[in-house]
């Protein structure tokens, strides 16, 4: 599946911790109703064989509405599932040894919390980053905030698209304008809404109107 930054509107990371009533597949079967551009598999509990057959699942789902599946860290299991792609961290595989593994087919995406790691792993061939966390994190509690202006200077210093992550909700996502953001990577702000399908329309509404120049609020 071809990427584009248009993928990144409304860029929908799972966290299995999230799920209640519903199963993780539901939930992402919600967020794709609402609009949700790209999912990001991120189960980082599973063990190999359950989150190869989770991979795989996903990916034939997200296929259905047209949307690419990334899985987080694990080139292999992305390979291997059907799936598009990989996001690395920069304390997991090389940007570059994802690309040497997946090829030029294959869509690899990368952390950047700093203008030296985001012109670096442009350079090791990466499709987009992932820069944060713009407001904390519930999902890693050690994540420090990333300021606007060193978000603004990530996405000036590269030709990729950014996306920005951590924390980020519908009563904040505004303060994200003139960023230069191609859109936003939501964790609980999607999977822990009463309404995932509801929070989906109303994120990419928001996150559509920030990147078109318009203040979200």
């Amino acid at each position: 599946m071809t990427f584009s930054e248009h993928n990144l509107r409304l860029y929908a990371v799972t966290d299995s911790r999230w799920a209640g009533r519903q199963t993780l597949f539901e939930q992402v079967e919600a967020a794709l109703r609402g609009g949700a551009t790209m999912v990001q598999l991120r189960e980082k509990a599973l063990g190999d064989g359950v989150l190869l057959e989770q991979a795989r699942a996903m990916a034939r789902l997200c296929h259905r509405y047209g949307v690419p599946l990334i899985v987080n860290d694990r080139a292999d299991i992305a390979q291997q599932s059907g799936a598009d792609g990989v996001h690395v961290g920069q304390e997991d595989m090389q940007a570059r040894d994802a690309r040497a593994l997946l090829g030029s087919g294959m869509i690899v995406g990368v952390t950047a919390k700093t203008v030296e790691q985001a012109l670096r792993a442009q350079e090791a061939g990466a499709d987009y980053l992932g820069s944060g966390a713009v407001f904390g994190s519930q999902t890693k509690q050690n994540a420090l905030p990333m300021t606007r202006e060193t978000l603004r200077a990530i996405c000036q210093s590269v030709s990729i698209p950014v996306a920005a992550i951590g924390g980020i909700t519908e009563g904040n996502l505004a303060a994200l304008a003139d960023t230069g953001i191609a859109g936003v990577a939501v964790v609980s702000g999607i999977f822990a809404a009463e309404d995932i399908e509801a929070a989906c329309r109303r994120l990419l509404a928001l996150s559509d109107r920030i990147r078109n120049g318009g203040n979200a609020s």
